[in-house]
């Protein structure tokens, strides 16, 4: 649709891939390696909108020319950061500690245009979990091995039965990239997704 402008996913993951597929945009993907560890007392809001322009400046340096996409989530619980579980014993106790709380995923986006010139934003996304029984939290994690997912609820496969309430400006952010933000900064960064919007 008028696209003229090199676009890069700075992603590993295929849910990001998959979600900027819909936008029907050609893209190709980047690999970024960074240290995602979180630093003394930062805040997860921080902390995601901090690592998506990590994602997007590690990528930019290998791709002059391009649009770039950076994104990352991270799970707030009461203040408190929560990753990727990495492995089962950490994917059961994260969902042991998030049993019937209200958890905020902090889904942040960054875009660095042509100039170099770098746009953010955090979506949050406000859930409230079922109160969890160690059984149907084995069950879930042998299932789904959601070991590369914040919080280790895999959303949008079988975590969504992990799940009481769920509240978000954008029902993408909770998979891992805003689309309705990401339009908006795609379009100022020179990619128009449709003509006339």
């Amino acid at each position: 649709m008028g696209q003229s402008l090199p676009l890069v996913l700075a992603s590993s993951s295929p849910y990001r891939k998959e979600l900027l597929e819909r936008l029907h945009l050609e893209f190709s993907v980047d690999s970024p390696s960074i240290d995602e560890t979180p630093l003394t007392g930062e805040k997860p809001y921080d902390l995601a909108l901090r690592l998506s322009k990590l994602k997007a400046l590690a990528c930019a340096k290998n791709h002059p020319g391009a649009v770039i996409i950076g994104s990352d989530q991270v799970l707030d619980l009461e203040g408190q950061c929560l990753g990727k579980p990495g492995n089962r014993e950490n994917a059961i106790a994260q969902l042991l500690k998030t049993s019937g709380k209200t958890l905020v995923f902090q889904t942040a986006v960054s875009v660095i245009d042509t100039s170099g010139q770098v746009q953010s934003n955090v979506i949050p996304t406000t859930i409230k979990m079922r109160f969890l029984s160690q059984l149907a939290i084995e069950a879930y994690v042998d299932l789904e091995k959601p070991f590369n997912c914040a919080g280790a609820a895999k959303i949008e496969k079988m975590g969504i039965a992990l799940i009481k309430e769920f509240s978000s400006t954008d029902p993408t952010a909770i998979i891992g990239l805003p689309l309705i933000a990401l339009t908006d900064m795609l379009k100022k960064a020179g990619i128009t997704v449709l003509p006339g919007i």
